[in-house]
């Protein structure tokens, strides 16, 4: 049997400030049992929830050379639904209450816990096959193991994959600040290797140093060989382009089930949803004090409210847009300029635009099962889950062409009949304003069309299996 490692800073159910989390809770419970033994291993957050951290069994403890100063290395772990975690526990390091700071104390905690992961694994007598890394703190794992190869056989087995979930994020730092933290020498710090336009880049070293690198959907690793995605690293990316997998992301078909889900007013399923569907709209439309008509056509949002997720487009013509017969439902925080240009439009626009600036689990499976339609116009988009929820319970995604968005959103042809969204590729307001309008049209006019896009988009199969076996592929590829 093949041994994996996920190590990664957030998890589902654990701890989670994005989809990060869900990948790395969901993904290991997939994998062929018989073949493949997968542990993950996370940090043990001070701000971790009571009804978790009450059950983390203390395995052992060690001390561990951080260059000049020596730290504590508490081991805890867990078995949830069939997979180990492991959790590697220093207050100093992870108390605070959130699991990210400022960027130069996370530098320092994550150097910290990607040494500390490869310092525990003879501790927790598991030596893996392979450790598959995820994000850039994670990034100096590949590094560190480079490192510790020359002077301990232990670890000269050993494979690593390294998975970029978001390249805008890359963990970086003043080189002379983080030589003297991770206590690495000097070697690795030069442009070849860690340096990246005169600083430390963590994932750029683990880009350098894993042995293949994974990106969340095939658009986006094309995407991030080119300048405009590349965010700096363009170039290593294409020098390493022959390592390099796109692999969508999954989404928990258990979890996000409208058939099952218990968070909406009324369960559907692909044989239904045309009747029990609008149901959920009117009640949405009651909870939310927003104009009870069941035929008005509903739009949602449901997303971290920032630059990248293309709310400049929607800023622009939202006033235009509002003069339609539609409605807008959306629900995330984020830039304070734009959750306030949202509550602006629910003040101007009353019973027709809500503004929900608080994020909350079961709001987002009510307006995922309430909405007509679900507007996703990204600036870029390394794979995107909303949009895979959104296809799950039937409600017609209207995206940019881009990363993931590309990948997963069949576009709608009215002469082949097929499709499962709707989309547009440059970004520009007015081209996306016009994408919704032939999305009004359809829906208005064409109503037994627009049933037959939500019942293909409900029918596709974005369910972790197919991910997994993508993943088992690469790992097979690696280890033999």
């Amino acid at each position: 049997m093949k041994k994996v490692l996920f190590v990664a800073s957030e998890s589902v159910p654990f701890i989670k400030t994005g989809g990060l989390a869900d990948v790395v809770g969901s993904l290991p419970k997939y994998f062929e049992k018989e073949e493949w033994d997968v542990r993950v291993i996370l940090p043990k957050y001070l701000c971790m929830k009571e009804e978790w951290s009450s059950k983390l069994i203390y395995r052992t403890h060690f001390y561990m050379d951080l260059n000049w100063r020596t730290q504590y290395v508490g081991i805890l772990e867990l078995v949830h639904e069939g997979i180990t975690f492991y959790f590697i526990d220093n207050e100093f390091y992870f108390g605070g209450f959130a699991p990210y700071g400022d960027v130069y104390t996370d530098v320092e905690k994550f150097a910290f816990f990607s040494k500390a992961v490869l310092s525990s694994l003879p501790v927790i007598d598991f030596c893996p096959d392979i450790i598959h890394c995820h994000d850039w703190q994670s990034g100096l794992v590949p590094v560190y193991l480079d490192n510790f190869r020359y002077g301990d056989p232990y670890y000269r087995g050993i494979r690593t994959v390294m998975t970029i979930h978001n390249l805008k994020f890359q963990g970086i730092w003043d080189t002379k600040r983080i030589q003297d933290i991770t206590g690495l020498p000097s070697y690795y710090f030069s442009p070849d290797k860690m340096e990246a336009y005169k600083d430390a880049n963590y994932l750029k070293g683990g880009i350098v140093y894993a042995d293949r690198i994974t990106t969340v959907s095939n658009s986006y690793a094309q995407e991030i060989q080119m300048p405009f995605y590349g965010e700096g690293l363009d170039g290593l990316m294409r020098a390493r382009s022959n390592h390099l997998w796109g692999i969508v992301n999954g989404i928990d078909y258990k979890e996000y089930d409208p058939a099952t889900d218990r968070h909406i007013f009324k369960k559907y399923t692909v044989d239904s949803f045309r009747r029990e569907k609008k149901k959920n709209k009117a009640e949405l439309q009651k909870e939310l004090g927003l104009e009870e008509n069941p035929k008005v056509m509903m739009l949602g949002i449901v997303s971290r409210l920032t630059d990248q997720k293309g709310l400049d487009l929607i800023a622009c013509i939202l006033d235009e847009l509002c003069q339609d017969a539609i409605q807008l439902v959306v629900l995330g925080t984020g830039e304070e300029r734009y959750e306030n240009m949202f509550r602006h439009f629910e003040w101007k626009y009353p019973g027709k635009v809500s503004a929900n600036i608080y994020y909350s689990e079961p709001m987002s499976h009510k307006i995922y099962a309430s909405c007509d339609g679900f507007l996703m116009p990204s600036l870029f988009e390394p794979c995107g889950l909303s949009q895979l929820m959104s296809l799950r319970y039937g409600t017609v995604p209207i995206v940019r062409e881009t990363g993931g968005l590309k990948d997963t959103v069949e576009p709608y042809n009215e002469f082949e009949k097929a499709g499962t969204g709707f989309s547009f590729s440059n970004y520009n307001a007015h081209e996306m304003l016009g994408i919704i309008r032939y999305a009004e049209h359809v829906f208005y006019d064409k109503k037994r069309e627009w049933n037959r896009i939500a019942q293909r988009g409900m029918e596709r199969d974005f369910s972790w299996n197919s991910s997994a076996r993508q993943y088992e592929r690469l790992y097979r590829e690696l280890t033999e």
